[in-house]
C-alpha cells in the first residue's frame, strides 16, 4: 500500500515523534490511568497528558499558514478579524480531527489523486490570499488609514478564511493522522473516541495559544504606521503567502 511521503505531514510530525514516542514508551510501563477520561483519551496518565499537551505547544508555535494568517490578520484588521480567523482555523482543525477518527484522513495517505486535488484547491487559495494582499501593497492604504480600512471584511469573511485555509491543507490532515495516534496506548479499546478527545484537547489548546498571539499582534498594530509601512506589511504577507502556496504545490504523494 502506497503512502505519502514524511514532506507531507512536514517535519513538524518528525520533531513531535520523541513526544510521541516518550508517551507511547510511559504508557506501556505505567500504571493503570488515574482518571477514566485519561482513559478515554488513550492516555496512560497524566505524565503523558502532560507530554502531549508539550507537544502540541511547539507544534502551534511552529511558524506556517495558520499563525501568518491569525498575525496577518489582526494586523490588517484588528483583534476582532484575529480572534475571527483563529477561530475559523480551529474550525479546519475540528474537521481534520473528525476525519482523522472516521478513517477519511487515510484517504489521502493513499489516493494520489485526492491528495491531489486537495492540495491544487489548498495552494490556489493561498495564492488568491496572496494576490489580494499583493494588489493592496500596490494601490497603497489610504494616507490616514489604518491596514484594515485597505481591505474592511466581516468577522464571519475571516472566519471564513482561517477555515477554508485549514481545510483545504492536506498536510494538516496527514498530520493529524500521524501524530495523534503517537499517544494512543495500543489496548485502548474506542479508539476512534480516543482520536476524537485528542483532537478536542488539540483544539482547546490551539484556540488559546492564538488567542494569545492575537493580543500581541493587537499591541503591535498600536505601534506608530504609516502608508508605506502598511504597503510593505501587506507586501510581505502576499510573498509569504505566495511561498506556502509554492510550498504547498510541491508535496507530492509515493506510490
Amino acid at each position: 500500500m502506497s503512502t505519502v511521503v514524511g514532506a507531507a505531514a512536514g517535519a513538524i510530525a518528525g520533531a513531535a515523534g520523541a513526544f510521541g514516542a516518550a508517551a507511547g514508551h510511559a504508557a506501556t510501563a505505567a500504571e493503570p490511568p488515574s482518571a477514566p477520561w485519561l482513559a478515554c483519551l488513550g492516555l496512560g496518565g497524566p505524565h503523558e497528558l502532560a507530554l502531549f499537551m508539550a507537544a502540541v505547544l511547539v507544534l502551534n508555535a511552529t511558524p506556517g499558514v495558520d499563525l501568518l494568517l491569525a498575525v496577518t490578520r489582526t494586523l490588517q484588521g484588528g483583534a476582532r478579524a484575529g480572534i475571527a480567523a483563529s477561530l475559523g482555523i480551529n474550525a479546519g482543525c475540528v474537521v481534520h480531527a473528525l476525519a482523522a477518527a472516521f478513517g477519511l484522513a487515510a484517504l489521502l495517505a493513499v489516493s494520489a489523486t485526492a491528495f491531489g486535488l486537495i492540495k491544487w484547491a489548498g495552494a490556489a487559495y493561498l495564492l488568491w490570499l496572496a494576490f489580494g494582499m499583493a494588489r493592496t501593497a500596490w494601490r497603497g492604504v489610504p494616507a490616514g488609514d489604518d491596514p484594515s480600512a485597505a481591505a474592511p471584511r466581516t468577522p464571519w469573511a475571516d472566519f471564513r478564511t482561517g477555515l477554508v485555509t485549514n481545510v483545504l491543507n492536506p498536510k494538516v490532515a496527514l498530520f493529524f493522522l500521524a501524530f495523534l495516534p503517537q499517544f494512543i496506548a495500543p489496548g485502548t479499546e474506542h479508539k476512534s473516541l480516543a482520536f476524537l478527545g485528542l483532537g478536542a484537547v488539540f483544539v482547546a489548546q490551539s484556540i488559546v495559544f492564538l488567542l494569545a498571539v492575537v493580543a500581541v499582534a493587537v499591541r503591535l498594530r498600536r505601534l506608530p504606521s504609516s502608508p508605506r509601512l502598511a504597503r510593505c506589511l501587506y507586501g510581505v504577507g502576499a510573498t509569504l503567502f505566495a511561498w506556502l502556496a509554492l510550498r504547498l504545490a510541491t508535496v507530492r504523494s509515493a506510490g
